[in-house]
Order: C-alpha cells, then structure tokens, then sequence
C-alpha cells in the first residue's frame, strides 16, 4: 500500500473510533434525559447539541491558538467524537414532527435553545479556551 492510502486508512480508524465514543455518549446522554425530564421535548439532543458546540469552541481553539497537537486529535475529537455526539440531523427530524404534531410552542422552544445556547457555548468555549 502507498503511503497516502496507509494514511487514509489510518485517518479512518481514528475517526471512526471517535465517531463510536461520541455515539455511544449521545445514546447514553439521550436515555438519561428521556428518564430524567420526560419525552415530550428532546433535551437529550438539546443537552448533546449544546455541550457539542462547547466543546467544539474550546477544543479548537486551544488546539489552533494555544498548543501544537497531533492533526489525529482534531480527527478524533472535532470529527468523530463530536461528529458522533452531536445531533443536528435529530434536531431537525424531531423539529418537524413536532411541527407535525401541531406542537409549535415546544418546535419554536427547541429551534430556540439549540441554536441561540448552541452558539453561546461556541462562543464561552471560545472565550474561555483564550483565558487559559
């Protein structure tokens, strides 16, 4: 094999083993929430999506302003983990079907906080990945 196809390969597994702990954490977090607050709104997506925009902000900044790290940790953290934590394709599905099901205060709530929380988190994870 050559070396960018041995590169690839590698590149693969790393975002795959990401992308396994990030959707196991989402399933875990997700049956916590229905347990926890009920399942009439997704706040499993909505706790996942927040904290995935957090940590986005955090990792990358750090990782790009602050510390030289290995391109394998943006792979398995910004893709996999947080490719297999986050949840915008269920935001959008359960948007609908609460759209769906007449239920427009909870559809507009949770348009709301995904994306105005979401993009607070992004911006603390920033704010605060440049204070350390």
């Amino acid at each position: 094999m050559t070396h960018e196809v041995m590169s690839l390969l590698m590149n693969l597994l790393v975002v795959a083993i990401g992308g396994a702990i990030g959707a196991c954490t989402r399933y875990l977090v997700s049956t916590w929430a229905a347990g926890r607050f009920g399942a009439e709104f997704p706040m499993g997506t909505l706790i996942v999506n927040i904290v995935g925009c957090f940590i986005i902000g955090a990792f990358l900044t750090i990782t790009t302003e602050r510390l030289i790290v290995s391109p394998y940790w943006r792979l398995i953290i910004a893709v996999g983990f947080l490719g297999g934590l986050t949840t915008f394709s269920s935001f959008g599905y359960e948007t609908l079907r609460l759209i769906e099901a007449s239920d427009l205060t909870q559809a507009f709530w949770n348009v709301a906080l995904n994306l105005g929380v979401g993009l607070g988190a992004t911006w603390l994870g920033i704010v605060g990945a440049r204070l350390i």
